[in-house]
C-alpha cells in the first residue's frame, strides 16, 4: 500500500512540475528573435515608403513582423535609434554617418529611395540672387536637403553668409512659405508638392543637376540589435529590399500605401511619387563616397567613417 502511495505521489509531483515548467516557459517574456518583431522608426514622408510597404507585405507566418513607431522630428527619431528604443529607422543618411563619426554604433543596410527631394520657393523668387538676405528652410542641418541648398548657393556665387538657413519641421514649411516667413525650402516629399498644390510655391531647382543620383534617407539599424539578433535584422533587410522592388514593379501600389500612412490629398501624393524611385536601394561604396564628399565639402563632418564602418554588408541577402 505504501509503495502504491509513493508511486501516486511521485506521479502527481511530476505532473505538477511539468505544468509549472510549461507555464513558466509560456509566460516568460519572448525575445525579439522568437517574436520576429523589428521596431522601426519613421517620419510620415514619401521617403519612408519602403518601410510602409514592408509592413503591408508581411504575412502571419513570415520571417519578420514590423512594428512601426512614428516620430515627429529627426532629432527625436535619432535619439530613439541611438539609445535602442527602436531597432531600426528610416532616417536621413547624414544623421547616421554623423552618429557613427561620434562613436555611436549605428549601421546602414540600404537606401530608402533614390531622388525624391525638392527645392521650392515662393512665386516672387526668380533667381538664386533673389534669395539674398532672406530665410531659407531645411529639415535638418545634417541632411541632403541642406547639402543641395549649399551647392545651389555656391553655383550662384553665394554662401550661407548671404542667405539665412534655418531648420524647420517639414509640416510647417508650406504654411511658413505662404505667409512669407521663409522665401523657400528644400525638403523631402510630399511637403514640396503640398505648397505647389496650394498655389503658394514653385519648383526652383532640379536637385539632380546639383548632385546627380543624390541620396537622402537610409535604413539604419541600432548596432546592439544587429549583434544580438543578426538573423532577424538580415531577414528584415531582405523583406525591405523586396518591398522596394515591389513598389518599383507596382507603381499603382505606391499611392495606395502612401495614402494609408500619410494624410495628404491624392494630387499631392501623386505628384510626389513622380520624382522618386524605389527600385535601386543599394547603398554602394560609390554612392557613399559621393555622400561623404559632399558632407565634407559643406563642412558637415570632420572624421569620415569608412564604408565598412557604416554599411553592414553582412545584412544583405
Amino acid at each position: 500500500m505504501k509503495k502504491t502511495w509513493y508511486l501516486i505521489t511521485a506521479i502527481v509531483l511530476l505532473v505538477v512540475s511539468g505544468v509549472a515548467y510549461g507555464y513558466h516557459e509560456y509566460s516568460k517574456p519572448k525575445t525579439a528573435q522568437e517574436l520576429k518583431i523589428v521596431r522601426v522608426a519613421y517620419l510620415p514622408i514619401t521617403h519612408a515608403l519602403p518601410v510602409f510597404a514592408t509592413k503591408e507585405l508581411e504575412t502571419a507566418d513570415g520571417p519578420v513582423h514590423v512594428e512601426l513607431v512614428k516620430y515627429g522630428s529627426w532629432p527625436e527619431l535619432m535619439d530613439a535609434l541611438n539609445t535602442g528604443k527602436v531597432d531600426a529607422a528610416a532616417v536621413l543618411v547624414e544623421l547616421g554617418v554623423k552618429a557613427r563619426e561620434q562613436g555611436i554604433d549605428v549601421r546602414a543596410a540600404a537606401l530608402g529611395h533614390t531622388e525624391g527631394n525638392i527645392i521650392v520657393v515662393n512665386n516672387d523668387i526668380n533667381s538664386v540672387q533673389d534669395l539674398k538676405g532672406k530665410f531659407f528652410a531645411v529639415p535638418h542641418k545634417q541632411s541632403t536637403q541642406k547639402i543641395l541648398v549649399d551647392l545651389m548657393l555656391e553655383r550662384a556665387g553665394l554662401s550661407e553668409k548671404d542667405v539665412q538657413i534655418v531648420e524647420m519641421s517639414p509640416p510647417e514649411m508650406p504654411s511658413a512659405l505662404s505667409v512669407g516667413q521663409i522665401a523657400g525650402y528644400s525638403v523631402a516629399e510630399p511637403f514640396g508638392s503640398l505648397a505647389i498644390e496650394m498655389g503658394k510655391g514653385k519648383v526652383f531647382e532640379d536637385p539632380d543637376h546639383l548632385w546627380h543620383d543624390n541620396i537622402c534617407c537610409a535604413l539604419v539599424f541600432n548596432g546592439q540589435f544587429v549583434d544580438e539578433h543578426h538573423d532577424l535584422a538580415k531577414a528584415f533587410t531582405k523583406a525591405y529590399l523586396d518591398a522596394g522592388k515591389y513598389l518599383d514593379e507596382h507603381p499603382e501600389a505606391q499611392k495606395e500605401i502612401a495614402l494609408k500612412y500619410m494624410k495628404f490629398k491624392d494630387p499631392v501624393i501623386e505628384r510626389s511619387l513622380q520624382v522618386i524611385g524605389f527600385g535601386d536601394l543599394a547603398l554602394t561604396e560609390e554612392r557613399y563616397k559621393a555622400l561623404v564628399h559632399h558632407m565634407t565639402h559643406v563642412d558637415l563632418i570632420k572624421k569620415v567613417p569608412s564604408y565598412s564602418e557604416f554599411v553592414d554588408t553582412s545584412l544583405l541577402p
